[in-house]
């Protein structure tokens, strides 16, 4: 019982970190989600609180394709970019979400960079 609640415990405290306490205008950010079968992003203006631009391994595009959970986010990551051009989104500020940066969140944000974001 305790190794669960250690864990729970580092996992909000990496939560906490990657969040800024006050919004700054012009400033974005690129929140990750993700569960044991998908991947869910969206970039977010706190100062306004809206969602610009969303993306999600759920999307009926994905569903046909048979391809291992890692590719898949990295196809999230390139079509969450490309979407991101179409507002003129340039520069986010990455937010993990408390996850680590391994495996399925590093190949998202590696094809995010490659598809023209900056973080």
């Amino acid at each position: 019982m305790n190794n669960l609640k250690l864990k729970k415990e580092q996992y909000l405290r990496r939560r906490n970190r990657s969040k800024k306490p006050f919004p700054v205008e012009g400033e974005y950010r690129l929140c990750v989600y993700k569960s044991a079968n998908h991947i869910e992003a969206q970039i977010i203006d706190d100062f306004n609180q809206t969602t610009l631009v969303a993306a999600s391994s759920k999307e009926k595009v994905y569903k046909k394709e048979k391809i291992n959970k890692t590719e898949l986010a990295s196809l999230v990551g390139k079509s969450l970019s490309e979407r991101a051009k179409a507002k003129k989104v340039k520069q986010v500020h990455f937010d993990r979400n408390g996850f680590r940066y391994h495996g399925r969140i590093k190949s998202f944000a590696e094809a995010s960079r490659k598809g023209g974001l900056k973080f």
